[in-house]
């Protein structure tokens, strides 16, 4: 309980202390630039995968393969200037034949692309330490004037360094599905309380793409149980545009887009 106590102390941290513990890191020089008009797109594509667009950029995220809890779905083969993903693993970092000639970040580390700063952080990906399926990268980066925060499969607590690092994101994409390889509800949850995101996007849960027998997530709803009283909206599309001005000024708000369309046998 001490350890989580003093997650939730650290959620306030300032940008200006972030910049004196790392003053060689500057997420956006644009991102200062774009105004509160500034649009992000976001495109739901299955599972943990996402195509954001805006601020002159299209960022996509952990693009899969067809197979397991993703065997309904379409492939992501959308076109994008960059790709980031999670590990290499076919739900989570399927990147091969993509369209185009997009840049790969598959790595932690700080970037910088088009004048936008990304920065890949390290969280192990399963309960183990890591010795079970290795490395796993949550991403944060800054587009259209906001502050995005990508979980990726993570499934080892955020300490307080890697709290540091993610900030208190604008939007935060968060697994919530459980597994060998990602939180489950209670442990989403609590990455959600530590973070803090205006917006919570939960990923990685079963959803009627998964083949029946290949897969080991459970389905959104034990996390929406344990969230009754949380502003719930659901978005009926696959796709969201917002402003700065559109994010919720008080409260996490959860924001859970439709998936039906994204079937190759959608539902009528």
């Amino acid at each position: 309980m001490m350890k989580r106590r003093q997650f939730i102390t650290y959620s306030g941290i300032s940008a200006l202390f972030f910049s004196k513990l790392f003053p060689s890191f500057h997420f956006s020089s644009l991102a200062a630039q774009e105004t509160n008009s500034s649009t992000l797109s976001i495109k739901y594509l299955g599972h943990t995968c996402f195509l954001f667009s805006g601020g002159g950029l299209r960022v996509l995220v952990n693009p899969f393969l067809t197979i397991g809890c993703t065997a309904g779905y379409r492939l992501p083969n959308v076109e994008a200037d960059l790709v980031i993903t999670s590990s290499h693993m076919w739900d989570e970092g399927a990147a091969d034949g993509l369209p185009g000639t997009p840049r790969m970040l598959h790595e932690p580390g700080v970037y910088k692309i088009n004048g936008l700063g990304f920065q890949g952080i390290s969280i192990d990906h399963d309960r183990k330490g890591g010795k079970q399926f290795g490395n796993n990268v949550a991403w944060r980066w800054t587009q259209a004037g906001m502050h995005i925060v990508h979980l990726g499969g993570a499934a080892a607590p955020i300490d307080l360094e890697q709290k540091i690092l993610l900030g208190n994101p604008d939007i935060a994409c968060i697994p919530v599905g459980g597994g060998p390889k990602a939180y489950n509800a209670v442990e989403g949850r609590q990455a959600m309380q530590v973070l803090n995101p205006k917006i919570m996007i939960p990923t990685h849960y079963r959803t009627s793409a998964a083949d029946t027998e290949n897969c080991d997530i459970d389905p959104l709803n034990n996390f929406l149980e344990l969230e009754k009283s949380t502003n719930i909206k659901k978005i009926h599309s696959d796709q969201l545009s917002l402003t700065s001005k559109d994010l919720p000024q008080q409260d996490t708000h959860i924001y859970i887009f439709d998936h039906e369309s994204l079937l190759v046998n959608k539902r009528i």
